[in-house]
């Protein structure tokens, strides 16, 4: 049985102080704690010095002696002869969240010296059985505990977007801005600026429609067209078969139901995993869509309440961090008790 955990992983935001504190501590370290482990933190960005970093795991593993530690690797933080030496004494695990494009380059190379590998890409499992990895556990992001109330909402906004700017979703926007949709656009490099978990509760919740714009770049060939760097991208992103580029689940899809938003967001693989496309969210794959989408939900009230309704008590049960957290700490207390006492 897994009493003790060793939680280790980045404390800010890529590791950048600017950046704001990183979810690792709220969405795992304390979700673990609250459903009963005993965990202590190792913040890889406390330390300088990549040697003082192995020094004081081997140190605290020592001290502590967990029953498992679980990584959250970022780069390549945690030396190779240092996860040897844990495993001769500790369960390890770590949880690769963009396998989509980091597989082949940096989860590939980790991935044998763990017990356990978690992944959010269900299309990677076959590439971690390829290489030896059978302990795979799918999970995914998530959202954070949210029971606001979500009905009779006095709305400040007809649509707002949430996420950084970037040449494809500034572009996405201007397209909806000619068709008459503003689109209030929150974050960084947009006029808005950056805002706190705060704010974005209540642009959620006062939003009518809350668009989630997942892709960094754009097939659409307007948009291509549009400027000659973009075909550059386009080139780079289908050569490489690590592009960051390729879509993935982000913790937005969640976010938005579980604050209680009606979300219109665009079509990732796997999307039709986590929800009923058309009952408890609606979604575009092109931005004519989305144009498509947002104009006809603006003008059916009754129609989007009803959706945002589904959704929301839907994501408020089944896409928190505490659920995702229950589920794959279930599986690991199997692989665990497999491996010391079958």
């Amino acid at each position: 049985m897994i009493k003790g955990i060793l939680f280790i992983a980045l404390k800010n935001s890529y590791g950048k102080k600017k950046l704001g504190e990183a979810l690792n501590k709220k969405a795992h370290s304390d979700m673990l704690k609250a459903i009963g482990y005993e965990v202590e933190n190792i913040w890889i960005d406390d330390y300088e010095s990549n040697d003082k970093l192995q020094e004081v795991i081997l140190s605290k593993a020592n001290e502590f002696q967990p029953n498992i530690i679980f990584f959250k690797i970022f780069k390549f933080e945690i030396q190779f002869n240092t996860l040897e030496k844990l495993r001769e004494r500790c369960f390890l695990v770590n949880w690769f969240g963009d396998d989509q494009w980091r597989f082949e380059n940096f989860t590939s190379k980790y991935a044998n010296y763990f017990d356990v590998c978690i992944t959010t890409d269900k299309f990677s499992i076959d590439k971690y059985k390829s290489i030896g990895q059978n302990n795979v556990i799918r999970s995914q992001h998530a959202s954070f505990e949210n029971f606001t109330n979500y009905e009779n909402i006095n709305y400040k906004y007809d649509v707002s977007f949430i996420g950084g700017s970037n040449p494809f979703r500034k572009w996405f926007v201007h397209q909806l801005l000619k068709k008459g949709i503003q689109v209030e656009c929150f974050g960084s490099g947009w006029a808005n600026g950056r805002i706190s978990y705060k704010e974005m509760d209540d642009i959620m919740l006062h939003s009518k429609v809350n668009l989630n714009i997942s892709n960094s770049i754009g097939y659409d060939i307007r948009y291509i067209l549009h400027n000659p760097k973009n075909i550059f991208s386009l080139l780079k992103s289908i050569t490489l078969n690590h592009s960051k580029n390729i879509s993935q689940t982000k913790a937005r899809i969640f976010e938005i139901p579980v604050r209680g938003g009606f979300e219109i967001t665009e079509f990732v693989p796997s999307l039709e995993d986590y929800f009923d496309i058309g009952k408890n969210i609606a979604c575009y794959s092109t931005v004519d869509e989305a144009i498509l989408l947002i104009s006809y939900y603006l003008k059916n009230e009754e129609e989007r309440e009803k959706i945002k309704s589904l959704s929301v008590e839907y994501a408020r049960t089944k896409h928190t961090y505490k659920e995702r957290t229950l589920d794959f700490m279930q599986k690991i207390e199997e692989i665990y008790k497999d491996k010391y006492n079958g």
